[in-house]
């Protein structure tokens, strides 16, 4: 893929943050996982849970069993809060517990503890 993602604009500056996340070494059950995560297949509630929190956008990006999550929210977001919060949302547990067959993590772990945030260490802009 080197045509490059077209992405949302927003009328003032937004905050970004970087995740990245193991799945299991399966085929087959990145196959399912890639399946849960499509238009088709991604549970409402969930979706709507992200922007109840104040999510602007979210992106999951995969390379073999590489994950890596770009959330975009407004600056203001307090990310701590949030996923707090977000744990206690409609159906967020039983999501956890589902897509944990997946990735390699702790058993019980909720998805701030499964997915790892990451340090930027380099950008272009000014």
């Amino acid at each position: 893929m080197t045509e490059g993602t077209s992405v949302k604009t927003y009328n003032g500056p937004v905050k970004r943050y970087v995740q990245t996340l193991e799945l299991r070494d399966d085929p087959e059950l990145i196959a399912l996982y890639r399946k849960a995560h499509s238009k088709e297949e991604a549970w409402r509630e969930i979706l709507d849970g992200i922007r109840q929190v104040g999510i602007l956008e979210m992106e999951i990006y995969i390379l073999g069993t590489r994950l890596v999550m770009i959330v975009e929210t407004p600056p203001d977001f307090q990310w701590d809060e949030a996923m707090a919060r977000l744990a206690t949302l409609p159906r967020q547990q039983e999501w956890e517990a589902y897509v944990a067959r997946f990735q390699q993590c702790a058993e019980g772990a909720t998805s701030d503890e499964k997915w790892q945030m990451m340090e930027r260490m380099f950008h272009l802009y000014e």
